[in-house]
């Protein structure tokens, strides 16, 4: 279901704007980009394509796109017009690079080509030079991919080809990755550019119309382990073909004919002659005949202007390249005099290049080119004519050279004709190293050892050049200062004196990020007093925590465990308490004694045991007595009646003995049977079912109760006799106890005495038993694997769980993985009450990847521990903007990643706090392998100074990830244990929702809804028809599945007759118990091994394979009717909206509520929840207008009312005469009193109606809410009383944590939720529901949010249900396997910077110097990467020389003062090293320094929207007429305006400079490692040896090519081959052009490439988007989403980014000059008070969450007063320049703030 903000209604958009029937191309292509491609491009989204999209899933790389990418690299010398060149071998190795790069990162893809896009190739238009090059590179290329093994290469005509369409069905690409044209712009591209973007577009448009998903090649990005690319999902909708106009059509049309037309241009001929004269089809490939055939086809197409000498020369340089290594293919181009240029530009080279791809495409051949090798070639024929061939070319190459010369009849060849045709050569300077600055540091020292570079004379590192800015100059961060005193004193001096330079003053990391006035540490451990707080302060304080305990309190009651049971609050005692215990005396204690050894009781113990024996016996009486009252009321009550006490009496703890439960049971089964006895159909299969169902989980009970009377005993063993069971009597009978007591009912006779013959036979299973449980009591099934009873917990743990008690015991380090339900829950808290009882000081951290996940694991804490700790508290909370308790000062803290990432590296905690720190748990520690924030969770890992804890359900293949994790656990010192689970608790079974099929009545309240029965089961294995060659090792199959499947191969015969007799389940299994859920799964094992070698030769098209049949006999019939057109469509957004009532009331009418209905649109979730609240509400209305019950219930209700005064009379009366109770109690019990008359009825309303939760609760919450929360949204509290609700990340927080209580306690029933409830929020439901498509629903995020259904304690299965999802996506993402983990190289320059900090601030504290020591001694420091342990040393050192001429360290790696800005922004590097650049230089100086406040702050803030939530708008937005229609109605600019040249040529000389230390690291490396590296001759992916044959003939030219060639140390050969040396353009050409082995990262390298760039310019393919100025300008929220394409409900959370990051600038400025104003003689505390905020430390919220809008409004006058302005005067010393960055940084921030918190409110 699809109610997304941004989507395109094509055909709507077509209807109102159809264009002329007579239009040029340009006037088609600007309508379509219009109309269609720029909106599309808006819902378009950018994702990780393998991690968060495809998975394991095929793709498709489009062919020509992937073509179109390598001829378009700047850097290959082929096609360009200004250069003769043609290096294929260049372009085979970025060929492959880009390959190797997707399977690098377990990409699954095909390359397919498509005839009709290989205009994206050949340039129809260009020069005949370009157009030959790329339609000869294009077949060459072609070739080499058909000649890879890893790679399939398939080829169509188009997207109609009857081929493609069977490729599509046989293997289910789920995306095509291609290029869209780009943009037209005037000059680039030829003449014929718009023809190729429109035909492309339209090519797009066919691809999403067919149902395929589309993702642009050009502009993707390869980070780390991710492939980022944005998202264009299809809209296929079965009610709407997309059709564009004729008129469109006719111009695609005629643009293809122009563009097939111009390709072969001039050279049809060149075709006809190869036709004609070719050599006869050769069976294998022969050079030189082929060789022979260009040289016939170029003579014969172009008799009239020939060249025999470049031809000749042409021919030997070919016949040579086999023999010359790429080594010496590394040429720069002969320079030469343009006589030669034009012939061969014009002439030759476009010719030959033709001729040569004639010839190959008609004999199907392949041979290498390089015209820099002919150039060279020919020069040195031409500059040696006294040389011979034989000579020069080697006798073998001579002679072949010279009989093809013959065979072509060449002339007399006279090469020295040429020689004045070339140039001198250039002088060519090598590279030389950049010397390293001069740095020691003692920890790093011992670590860079191995590391040898030169270094600088001297340690003053060259300033970067000021910028002139007005008004006085910094003498504080401001580099621009220029007194002597700073000037004068040299470096080298201060170095020996351990000094710095006075603008660069030490850093010192003590204050809170966004709030310089609040210490990190607090008092207790060595930091500043708290400032004190004012009577408003403190009350608002108090108020807000007695708010917030109270709703924690409130969460806590409604949170359960595994069994289902309410948690029970465990009391801890202190450390000291329990020694004041053991040093107390303790009490004789007489224990009951065994006896064993003395045969005598002692007289007290005699007493004793005769005092417990009577309590017993009193209490087996009373129990017995009480048992037999009970079953005498029930004898009267019929089946409802019976069923209804049974329930009230299991909430009885009587019902608990073993005695009383075991009786109860057994008179279940006696009712069950006199009503299965008088039924009307006793003997029908249902009831049969149903009654033996009911009766077999009554005997199973009893038996694991383990109690039974005589009595008892011989009532279940004839149960067991009349149902079949006979055979199962020893194992499921308990023996008699001594206790042979009668029951207190006549149990109904089911046996004959004498024979023991059934009494009715239809009551006898007709099916083997074995069958009949597979059949009907797999949910029933023991669970339980190898479970035994453990002292250290309250459950008997499997033995999976007793292997992760042990290693917690042992303090080993643990990863376990194991699906949703499996119980992996304890684990927790298991580690937690060890901590707690271990000692008062030890620390346990809980990390969570959500805020709500962090919310709901402290409500869980509190409510399971307690633990008295005299003023500190047992529990902390600490997120990026909330916090509850001190942090610092608890035993467990519950956080998110980045919360623990900065405290693990701040230098005052690493002293005090972190030394503590006794395990880390990383729940759902699949995140690491997120886009965003991954690298966190990583250097967590490597940075944790304890053992850890990792869990996750989702992990694809866990053990390449736990073998890294476990080498980084050793490496601290912790041996670690890796525990995998793979089975869940409960099954989940799939339905699909037909959608299809139109219900039969229309909805009209619950109590007369009928089932649509609309929900059709899918057995796992009936989806197959997506030809998976293999099963998800997570598909599981129900006992019933397993029993389906035998059966449905035993029909098909699918196997062998002999493996079928031992598959069959009576013979495969033991009939002696009842089978359990572990013998259920070996014989799923069994099933699946013989289902493999079908699965491997299936074929979805045969239907008459074996598997084909299986799978149509396992299909439920209902959908296999349905066309497969219709299935495979996505239902329009009216239907879906429609059929949503239905939809819950079917899972109301059939018990399958609560559910939870997933969709990954936050809009979605609120539509969906509106439309059916919207449909609930109207109906009622109706029947309130139509029934005459609720009207005769109002005049009775109005009647009541009016004698209100009447019983206010007499019950004053009452109350002074103290008159008849009776009278009083009449009067109170009407039903009026109750009746809430506005309260939505239980006949339209999912809210449950069992639960102990009342209306009248529910208003007193959302009466608390609405005054926490006054401009809270009415529609969701509306919802809400309906028991429904919407759960996503931009709710209020207040609203979510009722919604979650509310669905706990059963009143709300139906959530509308994203992802949120996905990652173990404890939500348990019963059916997990999937509404619409998204491209967010992948395998790992089905898993996720599918696990939630099936709630332990209370569901034996769970249900998913798939709505409004074509079948192929189900199929997909049930099948899909999840994907690998993908990586993040986490050693960043801020990283780096960090460290040093974390060393230096805690004086090289132990714990400090064990992480440095630890992270750069791994073996591998990521495990995604390939950097070994002297590489990443290498990077180490050549990044702490950028720091360090960045001046964010000393010499001795003390950090400089802007280190604050650098390390607080750490998340958006390289930003915030720009940043520190761009203050330092004094850029911000001169912004801020202009006259206009106002336009000052506007600059900043456009400069900071330049480094900070940058955002793309995709190209397609850019075109001027989108634009312009979009900003004219409003007030967003949408572009954001180019960076000013001051700033941007500031970040360029920093980039030149951050490329010359990182090329310097290359060249390093390269040099000192050359034998470790080995020889690059070999391409990435084939790994094809370009060597050169060993030739042992003398050869002048081939030495002369070795001496000649480039040589290069860092570059790659195969790059070199374009004439590139070790000289750099971008540190993107240094990361992508590297040689082998030489792994640099290009996200680890602090580039500002992408800041400095010009939008929207220089073939750039996206701009960025201007939100953040506009909403600056604006803070229109609306505006954002309409014009900016920002979506809503990301709008907060990109906004709130950006508002900390600014706070976080200001607070460090505020450090900055406070740190100065105090060295001043005479500043005082007023000058210096810049405090924003109190922080309590106690119940610091986040005002979105919890914040009281009155309390605020009351409270902004004292709180005003509390605080000192930022409007202040200048604190004394602090320069007035610098004081007016100040202002402007603060000023901007206020404003920003001011309409962020507008926009919250």
């Amino acid at each position: 279901m699809d109610f997304e903000e941004f989507e395109v209604d094509i055909e709507r958009a077509i209807e109102d704007s159809e264009p002329s029937k007579s239009c040029t191309v340009i006037e088609t292509l600007k309508w379509i980009d219009s109309t269609w491609y720029a909106p599309a491009s808006r819902n378009a989204r950018w994702m990780d394509l393998v991690g968060d999209y495809a998975g394991a899933e095929p793709f498709v790389i489009d062919g020509h796109s992937l073509l179109q990418v390598v001829l378009d690299d700047r850097l290959l010398a082929l096609a360009k017009d200004d250069d003769p060149s043609f290096q294929i071998m260049h372009a085979i190795y970025s060929l492959e690079c880009i390959l190797k790069n997707f399977r690098n990162r377990s990409a699954n893809f095909d390359v397919v080509f498509f005839d009709v896009n290989r205009h994206l190739v050949l340039r129809a238009g260009e020069s005949e030079f370009t157009v030959a090059s790329r339609a000869l590179a294009r077949i060459l290329l072609y070739k080499h991919l058909q000649s890879l093994d890893s790679v399939n290469t398939f080829t169509f005509a188009s997207l109609s080809d009857k081929n493609w369409v069977d490729y599509r069905v046989r293997v289910k690409p789920m995306f095509v990755m291609v290029n869209d044209g780009g943009v037209l712009k005037e000059g680039v591209g030829g003449q014929f550019a718009a023809h190729q973007i429109l035909v492309q577009r339209l090519f797009i448009f066919d691809l999403l119309a067919s149902g395929l998903a589309m993702a642009p090649l050009q502009g993707a990005d390869f980070k780390d382990t991710k492939i980022l690319s944005f998202v264009f999902e299809s809209k296929l909708r079965l009610s709407r073909q997309w059709h564009l106009p004729d008129a469109v059509l006719s111009a695609g049309v005629a643009a293809m004919d122009i563009l097939a037309s111009h390709e072969q241009g001039p050279f049809d001929e060149v075709r006809s002659c190869v036709l004609r004269e070719a050599s006869a089809s050769l069976s294998s490939f022969d050079l030189r005949a082929t060789l022979k055939d260009v040289g016939l086809s170029y003579l014969l197409a172009f008799k009239s202007d020939i060249q025999p000498l470049l031809l000749a020369v042409f021919i030997i340089h070919v016949l040579l390249l086999k023999s010359i290594s790429v080594q010496d293919r590394a040429r720069r181009l002969a320079p030469m005099k343009p006589d030669l240029f034009t012939s061969l530009m014009k002439s030759f080279l476009p010719r030959i290049l033709r001729a040569t791809e004639a010839v190959l495409v008609a004999n199907d051949a392949s041979f290498d080119i390089d015209i820099r090798v002919f150039l060279c070639v020919l020069r040195y024929l031409s500059e040696h004519p006294a040389q011979s061939l034989t000579e020069i070319l080697g006798p073998t190459v001579a002679k072949d050279a010279e009989d093809i010369f013959s065979e072509l009849k060449l002339p007399h060849l006279n090469f020295s004709c040429l020689s004045v045709s070339f140039l001198p050569d250039e002088p060519y300077e090598m590279p030389i190293p950049l010397k390293l600055l001069p740095f020691s540091n003692p920890v790093f020292d011992k670590e860079l050892s191995a590391v040898h570079v030169a270094t600088e004379g001297i340690t003053r590192p060259n300033p970067i050049e000021p910028v002139a800015s007005s008004g006085e100059e910094s003498d504080d961060w401001d580099d621009s200062s220029t007194s002597d005193e700073s000037a004068d004193v040299l470096p080298s001096a201060r170095s020996s004196q351990n000094k710095t330079s006075r603008e660069d003053a030490l850093f010192s990391d003590t204050q809170h990020w966004h709030n310089h006035r609040t210490a990190i540490l607090p008092k207790h451990l060595g930091g500043d007093d708290t400032a004190p707080m004012t009577e408003w302060q403190r009350n608002r304080k108090l108020r807000s925590d007695q708010r917030y305990m109270k709703n924690l309190h409130d969460q806590a009651s409604t949170l359960t465990g595994a069994s289902g049971a309410v948690l029970e609050q465990v009391k801890i005692l202190t450390a000291a308490s329990l020694a004041n215990q053991r040093n107390v005396k303790p009490k004789v204690v007489h224990a009951r004694s065994s006896n064993k050894i003395t045969g005598k009781l002692s007289k007290a113990d005699a007493i004793r045991e005769q005092n417990i024996a009577k309590k017993e016996s009193k209490q087996t009486s009373e129990s017995a007595a009480w048992i037999a009252s009970r079953i005498q009321e029930m004898e009267s009550l019929d089946s409802t009646g019976l069923e209804k006490c049974l329930q009230v009496l299991t909430r009885n703890p009587r019902t608990r003995e073993a005695s009383v439960g075991a009786e109860l049971r057994v008179y279940r089964m006696h009712r069950l049977l006199r009503e299965w006895i008088h039924s009307a159909n006793p003997d029908s299969s249902a009831s049969r079912d149903k009654y033996s169902l009911l009766l077999m989980r009554l005997v199973k009970e009893v038996w694991e109760i383990g109690f039974s009377t005589k009595e008892m005993a011989n009532a279940i063993t004839s149960v067991l006799i009349t149902l079949g069971f006979t055979d199962y009597i020893d194992s499921l009978v308990v023996s008699g106890s001594a206790d042979d007591r009668a029951l207190s009912f006549r149990f109904v006779k089911l046996v004959k005495s004498k024979t023991k013959i059934a009494v009715y036979d239809f009551m006898r299973v007709q099916e083997h038993p074995i069958v009949w449980q597979l059949r009907l009591f797999g949910e029933f099934m023991d669970r339980s694997m190898d479970s035994q009873a453990d002292a250290r917990v309250t459950f008997k743990p499997d033995a999976w769980q007793r292997e992760v008690l042990d290693a917690i015991d042992q303090n080993m380090s643990l990863l376990v993985v194991a699906p949703t339900s499996a119980g992996k829950t304890f684990i927790s808290y298991y580690a937690m009450e060890k901590v707690l009882r271990g000692s008062d000081d030890g620390i346990l951290v809980y990390i969570a990847p959500t805020k709500p996940l962090v919310a709901q694991v402290a409500a869980e804490i509190y409510a399971r521990f307690s633990k008295d700790l005299n003023g500190r508290s047992c529990w902390a909370i600490h997120s990026r903007d909330f916090r509850v308790h001190d942090p610092q000062n608890c035993q467990i803290l519950v956080t998110v990643p980045e919360i623990l990432a900065i405290m693990l590296l701040s230098p005052p905690l690493a002293k005090t706090w972190t030394p503590r720190l006794k395990y880390i748990i990383l729940d759902e520690i699949h995140t690491i392998g997120q886009q965003e924030g991954g690298a966190v969770w990583e250097q967590i890992l490597l940075l944790s100074p304890c053992p850890i804890i990792g869990l996750s359900a989702t992990v694809g293949a866990p053990e390449r990830f736990n073998e890294w994790l476990e080498s980084v656990q050793k490496a601290g010192g912790f041996q670690h244990k890796f525990v995998h689970y793979p089975h869940r608790y409960s099954h989940l079974r799939k339905f699909y929702y037909n959608i299809h099929e139109k219900p039969r009545d229309a909805f009209q309240g619950l109590s007369m809804y009928k089932t649509t029965e609309r929900m059709r089961f899918l057995h796992p294995l009936s989806i197959l028809s997506s030809s998976a060659r293999s099963l998800p090792s997570d598909l599981a199959l129900e006992a019933a599945d397993v029993l389906t499947l035998y059966r449905a191969l035993s029909t098909c015969t699918a196997l062998q007759p002999s493996i079928l007799v031992s598959l069959d389940p009576a013979v495969f299994f033991s009939s002696s118990k009842l089978l359990q859920q572990k013998d259920v799964i070996r014989y799923e094992e069994a099933l699946k091994q013989q289902l493999a070698p079908l699965l491997s030769s299936f074929d979805s098209q045969d239907s008459e394979t074996p598997l084909s049949r299986v799978i149509t006999q396992l299909q439920d019939d209902i959908l296999s009717r349905v066309p497969d057109r219709v299935l495979n469509s996505q239902p329009d957004r009216v239907v879906s909206g429609r059929n949503l009532i239905h939809l819950v009331a079917d899972l109301h009418t059939q018990g399958d509520l609560p559910g939870i209905f997933f969709s990954f649109d936050r809009t979605d979730c609120e539509k969906m929840a509106q439309i059916l609240n919207n449909v609930l509400e109207t109906q009622e209305d109706k029947w309130r207008e139509n029934s005459p019950e609720w009207k005769r219930k109002m005049a009775q209700y109005d009647a009541y009312l009016q004698g209100a005064k009447e019983r206010e009379r007499k019950a004053a009366r009452a109350s002074k005469h103290k008159g008849d109770e009776e009278d009083k109690r009449a009067d109170t019990s009407e039903w009026q009193t109750f009746f809430r008359p506005d309260d939505p009825l239980p006949d339209f309303s999912f809210a449950g109606q069992s639960t102990s939760y009342t209306a009248s609760e529910l208003d007193e919450d959302i009466a608390y809410l609405t005054r926490r929360k006054a401009s809270l949204l009415g529609w969701p509290l509306k919802c809400l009383r309906r028991g429904i609700a919407v759960h996503h990340g931009g709710m209020n927080r207040g609203y979510l944590s009722l919604v979650e209580s509310l669905f706990r306690r059963g009143f709300v029933r139906v959530i509308f939720a994203t992802s949120t409830l996905a990652l173990g929020i404890n939500a348990p439901t019963k059916t997990s529901i999937f509404c619409g498509d998204s491209p967010f629903l992948t395998a790992l995020m089905y898993r996720q949010c599918a696990g939630r259904a099936g709630r332990r304690g209370y569901d034996t299965l769970g249900r998913v249900v798939f709505y409004a999802l074509p079948m192929s996506k189900v199929q997909r993402v049930v099948l899909s396997k999840l994907p690998s983990l993908s990586a993040n190289f986490p050693v960043t320059s801020t990283l780096v910077v960090r460290l040093f900090n974390l060393l230096e601030g805690s004086n090289y504290s132990t714990i400090a110097v064990a992480a440095v020591q630890r992270l750069f001694r791994l073996p591998q420091v990521s495990f995604g990467s390939e950097e070994g342990r002297h590489q990443l040393l290498h990077h180490l050192r050549f990044s702490i020389d950028y720091l360090r001429r960045a001046r964010l360290l000393d010499e001795q790696g003390k950090p400089l003062n802007l280190f604050g800005i650098a390390a607080y922004l750490y998340y958006t590097e390289p930003s915030n090293l720009a940043l520190v650049a761009l203050l330092r230089s004094g850029v911000i100086h001169k912004i801020c320094a202009q006259p206009n406040l106002k336009l000052a702050k506007r600059d900043f803030i456009l400069l900071m929207a330049h480094l900070f939530g940058r955002r793309y708008l995709p190209s397609a937005c850019l075109k001027e007429e989108y634009i312009t229609e979009v900003v004219k109605k409003s007030p967003s600019m949408v572009i954001l305006p180019p960076l000013s040249k001051t700033a941007r040529d500031v970040l360029i000389e920093q980039e030149r400079e951050i490329l010359q230390i990182f090329t310097g690291y290359a060249l390093t490396y390269g040099t000192q490692h050359q034998k470790d590296l080995g020889p690059d001759h070999m391409l990435p992916l084939s790994k094809r040896n370009i060597s050169g044959t060993a030739e042992d003939e003398p050869s002048l030219i081939r030495d002369h090519l070795h001496r000649t060639a480039i040589r290069v140390v860092a570059r790659s050969l195969f790059v070199a081959n374009s004439g590139h040396d070790d000289h750099f353009n971008s540190v993107h050409d240094l990361a992508q052009t590297a040689r082998r082995g030489l792994n640099l990262n290009e996200h680890t390298i602090p580039s500002f490439k992408g800041i400095t760039g010009r939008t929207n310019q220089e073939g750039r393919k996206y701009a960025l988007n201007a939100y953040l100025l506009d909403f600056y300008i604006h803070g229109q929220v609306a505006a954002l989403s309409a014009a900016n394409a920002v979506r809503r409900g990301d709008v907060w959370f990109l906004l709130q980014d950006f508002d900390l990051a600014l706070m976080a600038v200001r607070g460090v400025l505020e450090q900055l000059i406070q740190t100065k104003s105090v060295g001043e003689k005479g500043a005082t505390s007023e000058n210096v008070d810049l405090s924003e905020e109190v922080d309590s430390r106690y119940a610091s919220l986040d005002p979105v969450q919890w914040e009281d809008e009155e309390e605020e409004a009351s409270g902004k006058q004292e709180q005003g007063r509390s605080e000192s302005t930022h409007d202040s005067q200048r604190p004394r010393g602090v320069s007035s320049a610098d004081w007016r960055v100040f202002e402007v940084v603060n000023g901007a921030l206020e404003e920003f703030h001011e309409k962020f918190k507008a926009m919250w409110a």
